[in-house]
């Protein structure tokens, strides 16, 4: 008997020396493959978000980490894609309301066939905008216009995008 209450007590799982074991603090909180998100408004999509790999951590700050290549889609308040921005790396911050992306950065704007290519660009939600200070490309139907830095709305509108630093030869109409 003495035998038997010895073998039930010595098989106490502590969970504080369990999670001393398997814990990783730099781990994520969640994963997930093939992450489709949509962003909606009144019942109309916004934004769709699409990355092959996600991971959400949550201290110090509620961040996911988009990896494997991202995709996300900007929407017209009708429902059709304006413009998709493209890469290999993003980072979302939900307390900021601010997405980074880097590597192989491509901003498209479906109806003006407009092109925006850079290593780095960021995203503030709050005010639809996109911003880099690295060296951009723009491609257009009928020019290349090149920059170190940009800050436009994410529609990439040609009348409504800001060069810094803008750079190279620029063919001007007399309209």
């Amino acid at each position: 008997m003495i035998f038997m209450a010895g073998i039930l007590f010595s098989c106490i799982n502590d969970i504080d020396t369990i999670q001393k074991v398997t814990y990783d603090p730099t781990a994520p909180d969640e994963v997930t493959k093939d992450l489709e998100v949509f962003y909606n408004d009144s019942g109309a999509a916004q934004i769709r978000i699409q990355a092959k790999l996600a991971e959400t951590f949550t201290h110090p700050q509620r961040i996911t980490k988009l990896k494997d290549g991202i995709k996300v889609d900007f929407f017209t308040s009708s429902g059709k894609i304006v413009s998709t921005l493209t890469a290999l790396y993003g980072e979302v911050n939900f307390e900021t309301g601010k997405m980074f992306v880097q590597d192989s950065v491509q901003l498209k704007n479906h109806e003006k066939d407009q092109i925006l290519e850079t290593e780095q660009l960021f995203w503030n939600q709050k005010d639809s905008t996109v911003y880099t200070y690295k060296n951009v490309v723009v491609r257009t139907p009928k020019d290349i216009l090149y920059g170190r830095g940009i800050r436009s709305k994410h529609t990439l509108s040609q009348d409504k995008f800001q060069f810094f630093e803008p750079y190279g030869e620029i063919n001007v109409s007399k309209e």
